[in-house]
């Protein structure tokens, strides 16, 4: 699997609760983990077993964050090294009581991709089975035609989410995989809609499109032509952290897919591995083992 995504050095501070407009709040913990969605869900692709090269950019002061996927298994000679850009990063509240968060982001090197650099990946890579992307880069859009040309199956986790992922040719993705308020923009809805009403609605709008949607701790649903199967979220402890738990589900329930091991298995893996996740401290830090994973559901 190819994955064109981010790098980002995660600043992790714990409150009591997260910040309000005007407050000025002391936390008790600071910690800096390696993160971005793109690094996450390679992270996530490699633990769980599955070949995954990673494409991206960062910064001299980034490339810990290189190493550290390298040391995962992961093909890191896509990720380019710029001495001219700071690598990008996140500033994560996490509330200390329920593991909720919130995040804000500056892009840095997940904003200096080229027209150049995805000619280059494409020609570096060539037999791969699917390609994975966020919206944590810029030129998202170019390496969809792109990855179509050259008929790499595509899947797209357009998170986090903007108005202009509606003007992307989504109409090639192969697999959308979004969380509720992903859905609801896409599908033009309110947050307040149902997940089915979600999934007939993006269904309706891209009808040839698998569509698995997350549901935090309410499982998730995986709905394409032919069928729609639903999974309960695991517990296997108290919340603490919840900031890679999707990155987690994506790259368990694709490294099982391409492993062609069954939809509803695919599901109970993303949804135990996510499980796991939470009850950890950090992003790419707190994603589990296959085998921490094989072992709660006695494989």
């Amino acid at each position: 699997m190819l994955n064109f995504g981010s790098l980002n050095i995660d600043h992790v501070y714990r409150v009591d609760h997260i910040v309000r407009p005007g407050e000025t709040l002391a936390s008790d913990r600071y910690e800096i983990f390696a993160g971005g969605k793109g690094a996450n869900q390679s992270a996530a692709l490699a633990l769980a077993g599955a070949q995954v090269a990673h494409a991206g950019r960062i910064g001299t002061d980034g490339c810990w964050l290189r190493d550290g996927l390298e040391q995962l298994g992961v093909d890191v000679s896509n990720i380019v090294v710029d001495a001219d850009i700071p690598t990008g990063h996140a500033v994560i509240q996490v509330d200390a009581a329920s593991g909720e968060n919130a995040i804000f982001l500056y892009p840095g090197g997940n904003h200096e991709i080229t027209s150049g650099q995805i000619q280059a990946v494409f020609s570096n890579i060539l037999n791969i089975p699917i390609l994975l992307l966020q919206n944590e880069i810029r030129l998202v859009p170019d390496i969809i035609r792109e990855a179509d040309k050259l008929n790499f199956p595509i899947c797209l986790n357009p998170a986090p989410f903007s108005d202009d992922v509606n003007e992307w040719p989504l109409d090639l993705v192969d697999l959308l995989i979004v969380n509720e308020t992903e859905a609801a923009g896409l599908a033009a809805a309110g947050d307040a809609e149902s997940p089915e009403v979600l999934i007939d609605a993006l269904r309706s709008r891209w009808p040839q499109t698998e569509i698995l949607l997350t549901l935090g701790d309410h499982g998730a649903i995986l709905a394409g032509p032919d069928q729609r199967l639903q999974v309960d979220a695991v517990s296997v402890g108290v919340p603490i952290d919840t900031t890679a738990a999707g990155d987690t589900f994506i790259g368990y329930f694709l490294a099982a897919r391409i492993a062609e091991i069954p939809p509803e298995i695919c599901l109970q893996r993303a949804a135990t591995a996510a499980g796991i996740a939470v009850t950890r401290a950090g992003a790419r830090s707190s994603i589990p083992r296959v085998d921490e994973v094989q072992m709660i559901l006695g494989e």
